[in-house]
């Protein structure tokens, strides 16, 4: 478990920027739903996807298929949650 406390984990500038940006543009749509959902995909591309590679060169491999796994099923569900309007 050292190696979540020393772990460094790089995010390019322009995602960043990029994330910054959609947010701000939903949220002063009034779109509060799509600005969550953003940061969460945005989030979990940074946390699994961008730094596969220096995750999986560790020994708890299948801890981040899990993490990745569930993380995808949130997304999903939150989605389609969002999508439901009751009247």
């Amino acid at each position: 478990m050292d190696f979540l406390s020393t772990a460094e984990l790089a995010i390019p500038v322009y995602q960043l920027m990029l994330l910054l940006l959609i947010s701000t543009l939903s949220l002063l749509a009034g779109r509060t739903k799509l600005a969550l959902i953003v940061n969460y995909l945005f989030t979990m591309y940074w946390g699994f996807v961008f730094n596969r590679n220096i995750l999986l060169g560790h020994e708890f491999e299948y801890w981040y298929l899990i993490y990745f796994g569930f993380g995808s099923s949130i997304a999903i569900l939150a989605s389609v949650g969002f999508l439901i309007h009751e009247k």
